[in-house]
């Protein structure tokens, strides 16, 4: 083993931001030539431990200054606890501890559960972040994976065979507060489904290979067509995260200027304490402006760079978008095109977000949004609550899925007119949300027919908000009907098996007498008559 290092070499890949297409981190992988020194370091923790060390040297020997992703067994952290030598090796290398992800290697089996999480423990005090690899295709368990509550989780790409799991991870991991991404991404197809079902990074042969030389530049597909919205709470800032150029507080603008010159794509600094704190932001161009001037360089070179900064602008990482875009509002206009600095809970500096990247999703969101509107009545289609009753179904959630429509509406529009009619409809459509509160959501998919997801608890105030209302249309009477199923969490499988249990509840309440509402539960026979009276001779069952 004395000569492994001679024969050992570390390849970089780029780590993808799915949602800006710029690379997010470097992954440094080791590349033996000869041996099989990576089985060996899984049996032997201190040479993994070599190995990381050696990586993270490889990386400072190439002068990158993008954010590391190292890997280490789950088996090496529960031996060895806090990695002492990895964080001399960080500081070294004038990098931060949380400039530097350790991805947590298989196998878990037989690791003792109680040290490793201790060992994680250990490593996020000193500011190191944490991503657990090869879900999907290891032995991580699921009880695990929540406790340790990674920061990123990476899926192996065989899971892109089935997006719903991809999804359900996604939503486990929003609930973790983490990233999620896909390794392994070898072709557009696969490139699709983990965008579509929820990925924010990705890696792969696609983007970029691995290379001995870090590479800045990526090959990005074009976005898929019919991709999923983000939330009206608007999307997370951890999705917009790009790296950020670190110095220290006290640089000098020497420094600085050393730094931006020798990195064109860099388009500011933050300067941040010891505990990695931003206190100063410098811009690119203000600050090379300032250099430039007469004297400028000999007025400033030696001076701390603070003194050509301003405050910087802090978002928490759990902020959303809009939420940025409300501190970048905040101060003078000459200011827009400073970086935010984006810190974790501790306050340190784990990246920055750009204003271009902020307005671009954003814009997206709000078309794709109109795009799935209803023109006559400017609530979402069927789309819109279909995905979300599968993100209800991937968290565990409980819900109540309606489906109301006017009763005769043909008859309605032949009798009073399609002018009538159409005003009838955006009528109901405005009862509908004027009742939704919490976290309803109400659609309409086409014609007279609207849907209607809302808590179970919810469901009797709204139900009856509509229903009492006295609905007409040119002078004539009208009635609602009202079908709903209440899904318990494992009740379906998606929302496909939630529409096949509203239908035949939708054709009970439409045989009803007046306005009626029918109420079933999936998975069982049968159904409750909330409103409405069945012709003579003819019976229901009773849920």
């Amino acid at each position: 083993m004395s000569l492994w290092t001679d024969t050992l070499r570390f390849a970089f890949q780029p780590v993808v931001n799915l949602t800006t297409g710029s690379v997010a981190a470097l992954e440094v992988l080791a590349r033996p030539e000869g041996g099989d020194v990576l089985a060996e370091a899984r049996r032997d923790p201190e040479l993994d431990v070599r190995l990381a060390v050696s990586a993270v040297r490889a990386a400072a020997h190439r002068e990158t200054l993008l954010p590391l992703h190292v890997n280490v067994f789950a088996g090496t952290l529960a031996d060895l606890g806090g990695l002492t030598p990895v964080h001399d090796a960080v500081r070294q290398a004038g990098r931060l501890p949380w400039e530097v992800t350790l991805d947590i290697v298989p196998p878990h089996t037989h690791v003792p559960r109680a040290a490793l999480l201790e060992a994680v423990g250990a490593l996020r005090e000193l500011g190191f972040r944490v991503a657990v690899d090869g879900v999907g295709d290891g032995d991580v368990p699921l009880r695990l994976l929540v406790d340790l509550a990674p920061d990123l989780l990476k899926l192996d790409a065989s899971l892109l065979a089935r997006p719903a799991a991809v999804r359900a991870m996604r939503t486990l991991c929003d609930e973790l507060k983490a990233l999620l991404a896909v390794e392994g991404v070898e072709t557009e197809r696969q490139y699709e489904t983990a965008l579509t079902a929820g990925a924010q990074w990705a890696q792969g042969e696609l983007f970029a290979p691995p290379s001995r030389l870090p590479v800045a530049d990526v090959y990005l597909p074009p976005r898929p067509l019919g991709e999923a919205s983000a939330p009206r709470s608007g999307p997370s800032v951890r999705e917009f995260v790009r790296p950020a150029a670190l110095l220290p507080a006290t640089a000098s603008a020497g420094q600085v200027r050393a730094l931006l010159t020798g990195s064109p794509e860099v388009s500011g600094v933050l300067l941040v304490d010891r505990a990695g704190t931003p206190v100063r932001s410098v811009h690119r161009s203000r600050f090379l402006l300032s250099m430039s001037g007469r004297y400028g360089h000999a007025l400033y070179a030696d001076r701390p760079a603070a003194k050509l900064g301003d405050p910087p602008r802090v978002v928490g990482v759990d902020a959303t978008a809009w939420e940025v875009l409300d501190v970048v509002a905040v101060g003078g206009t000459d200011r827009a095109s400073d970086d935010v600095a984006v810190v974790d809970r501790a306050g340190r500096c784990v990246g920055v977000v750009r204003l271009a990247d902020l307005l671009r999703a954003l814009a997206e969101t709000r078309v794709e949004e109109a795009a799935g509107l209803n023109p006559l009545t400017r609530l979402p289609g069927s789309d819109a609550i279909t995905g979300e009753v599968d993100r209800r179904i991937a968290a565990g959630r409980g819900f109540a899925l309606s489906w109301l429509d006017i009763d005769h509406f043909k008859q309605v529009n032949d009798g009073a007119g399609f002018a009538a009619g159409d005003e009838l409809i955006r009528s109901v459509g405005r009862a509908l949300q004027r009742a939704a509160t919490g976290s309803t959501r109400v659609g309409h998919i086409g014609g007279d027919d609207f849907l209607v997801l809302t808590e179970p608890e919810l469901l009797d105030a709204l139900a009856l908000s509509v229903l009492d209302a006295p609905w007409s249309a040119g002078g004539r009477p009208v009635t609602l009907s009202l079908s709903t199923v209440l899904c318990a969490p494992g009740s379906v499988a998606d929302h496909r098996d939630t529409a096949a249990h509203l239908a035949p509840l939708k054709k009970a309440a439409k045989s009803l007498h007046g306005a009626s509402w029918v109420v079933g539960r999936a998975g069982f026979a049968g159904y409750a008559v909330r409103r409405g009276s069945a012709p003579v001779g003819v019976e229901h069952g009773v849920g």
